[in-house]
C-alpha cells in the first residue's frame, strides 16, 4: 500500500495535481538525446536573424529546440518568400531527413537567441528503433503537425484576415503550452506577420490597433498575447 502510495506521489507535482504530459514528454526527450548508448548530439546555439539552414542545404541531421524560436520559410523559383511555420522549444527541426529527404525542403531562422541538439540522422533513426518512449514523442509531434498543417488550411481557406492574425499570434505565443512565458512574443514585424496571415501589412496594422484597443494584446517593451484574444478565434 505505502508503495502504491509513493509511487502516485511520484507522478504528482508538489501542489497534489497531476504533472504536465507535455512537460514530461519533453523532459524525457532531451534526456534521451543525451543519454542513449551511441548518441552523442552536438549544442550549437545561434544569435537572433542568424540562418539554422537554408532551402537546397543537404538534409543529413534532426535538431531539437531546446529554447528560443525558430522561423520556417520557402523560397519559389520566382523569388517570392513565405513563411511556413514558426516552432519553439520541445519542437524538432529537419526530421525531413528521416524520409528519405536529401535535401531541405525550406529555411531555418532563429528570431531569438536558439539552442539546439544536433543527431546525426543515421543516430537519429537508431534511437527511433530502440527507444520506444522517444519513438512514441516523436511520432506525436509528427501527428501534431500533421493536424496543425491541416488546420492551417482550413484557416486560410475559410477564416476572415482578422481571424487568421488572432490565431497566429496565439500560436505564436504558444498558447496552452506549459512553456508558454506569460504570452510574451519573440520579436516580429508586421510585415513577417502579413506573409503567415496571407494579407497586407496595413490590415495587420488595423487589426493589431484593433486588438490593443480591447485589451487582447499589450505592447511593453516587447508584444504579450492575453488569452482574451481567443475569443476574436471562437467568434462566428
Amino acid at each position: 500500500m505505502a508503495r502504491r502510495q509513493a509511487r502516485k506521489a511520484h507522478k504528482r507535482g508538489g501542489n497534489g495535481k497531476t504533472a504536465s504530459v507535455g512537460a514530461r514528454q519533453a523532459a524525457f526527450t532531451a534526456r534521451a538525446l543525451f543519454e542513449a548508448p551511441g548518441i552523442a548530439p552536438k549544442i550549437i546555439e545561434f544569435v537572433r536573424g542568424a540562418r539554422i539552414f537554408s532551402q537546397g542545404d543537404p538534409s543529413d541531421n534532426v535538431m531539437y529546440i531546446q529554447t528560443g524560436a525558430v522561423r520556417l520559410s520557402v523560397l519559389s523559383h520566382s523569388g517570392k518568400e513565405a513563411i511556413v511555420a514558426m516552432l519553439g522549444p520541445g519542437d524538432f527541426l529537419g526530421e525531413g531527413a528521416l524520409a528519405a529527404q536529401r535535401l531541405r525542403m525550406c529555411t531555418a531562422t532563429a528570431i531569438t537567441p536558439v539552442r539546439v541538439m544536433v543527431v546525426p540522422k543515421q543516430q537519429m533513426e537508431r534511437l527511433l528503433r530502440e527507444e520506444a518512449g522517444f519513438a512514441d514523442r516523436f511520432i506525436e509531434f509528427m501527428l501534431q503537425r500533421n493536424i496543425r498543417i491541416e488546420e492551417d488550411l482550413v484557416d486560410q481557406l475559410f477564416n476572415s484576415s482578422e481571424k487568421r492574425l488572432a490565431r497566429t499570434l496565439l500560436l505564436l505565443a504558444r498558447y496552452g503550452k506549459d512553456d508558454m512565458p506569460h504570452g510574451t512574443l519573440p520579436k516580429i514585424s508586421q510585415e513577417s506577420l502579413a506573409e503567415m496571415v496571407g494579407t497586407t501589412r496595413s490590415r495587420v496594422n488595423f487589426f493589431m490597433n484593433k486588438f490593443r484597443k480591447l485589451g487582447f494584446i499589450e505592447y511593453n517593451g516587447g508584444l504579450k498575447i492575453n488569452t482574451s484574444l481567443l475569443s476574436v478565434v471562437l467568434h462566428d
